[in-house]
């Protein structure tokens, strides 16, 4: 399974990965909304771990993109955020 992480914040993305990782997963970081939608268009991946608020493309654009897109409109996402 290729999971996709797409947040700024290094810290938590790296956590996030290593944890996928740990669970035998294969898990990408991207840390921007424009850098994330590029790979999930140009790989097969499984699943989008999504950060709301990026640099460039936010979150829900990138959720949004990734909908309207026949090749990633069935891939599940989880919208990840610190945001209260």
């Amino acid at each position: 399974m290729h999971i996709l992480v797409v947040e700024d914040d290094r810290d938590i993305a790296d956590l996030v990965a290593h944890y996928l990782r740990k669970a035998g997963w294969d898990a990408t970081i991207a840390s921007a909304g424009d850098e994330g939608l590029a790979h999930a268009r140009a790989h097969q991946v499984d699943l989008v771990i999504l950060d709301v608020m990026l640099p460039g493309l936010s979150g829900l654009e990138v959720c949004r993109a990734l909908r309207s897109d026949a090749a990633t409109a069935a891939v599940p996402i989880i919208m990840l955020t610190a945001r209260a």
